[in-house]
């Protein structure tokens, strides 16, 4: 009855290539600017745009996560006091002094 999701890993060479990626794309958008026939004040403006964008694509991807995260616990949680239950519930034992309801004896 117990069906814990196996947790999934990324493995070395994604997480690589991830922050390779990001790091190539940061470096495009840096050159593009700084190559940009603007002037300087443009050229900052396009600069602290890119690094508002970058902060507030690594927050709602934390929140994302986060948010995520909290629901897989809640459903272990629920799951586990689900199984607590079915354990616990024995639908042959009589009911009588000494019980309470169908469950184990009290005493």
């Amino acid at each position: 009855m117990n069906e814990t999701p196996v947790r999934q890993q990324n493995t070395g060479a994604y997480y690589g290539q991830a922050v390779a990626s990001f790091g190539i794309a940061i470096c495009a958008v840096a050159l593009g600017i700084y190559h940009l026939e603007a002037d300087g004040w443009v050229r900052a403006f396009l600069g602290i745009a890119v690094l508002y964008l970058t902060t507030s694509a690594f927050t709602l991807a934390k929140v994302i996560r986060d948010r995520q995260e909290a629901g897989q616990i809640v459903q272990r949680v629920d799951q586990a006091r689900m199984e607590k239950i079915m354990t616990d519930y024995d639908p042959f034992q009589p009911k009588g002094p000494g019980t309470q309801g169908a469950g184990r004896p009290t005493g």
